[in-house]
């Protein structure tokens, strides 16, 4: 029985022996970048959801402005309360 040789210990041996890799042609192209709708899509959500959470929560000038109409007595009339039962049975589903 006869035990071949494996060869040189050194792993590297072997990729010093393919010879030196070959430098890629540069094309004299320009590079570019294109996007896919969906990723457009959610960029603007990305976006508009940052600014939401920047944003104050409380609006204090329609605050003010309301308070401003309830301390008026003739404010609140028939019209104003049919108009917010309205909208008040739209949102229930009533």
């Amino acid at each position: 029985m006869t035990i071949e040789p494996l060869g040189p210990i050194d792993p590297i041996h072997k990729l010093n022996q393919s010879g030196k890799a070959e430098r890629q042609q540069r094309t004299e192209g320009k590079d570019s970048v294109s996007f896919s709708d969906e990723a457009r899509l959610k960029a603007e959500v990305y976006r508009v959801s940052e600014e939401v959470k920047a944003s104050d929560d409380v609006r204090a000038d329609r605050v003010a402005e309301v308070k401003a109409k309830l301390q008026d007595p003739n404010y609140i009339d028939d019209k104003v309360l049919d108009t917010v039962a309205d909208r008040i049975m739209d949102m229930l589903d009533i």
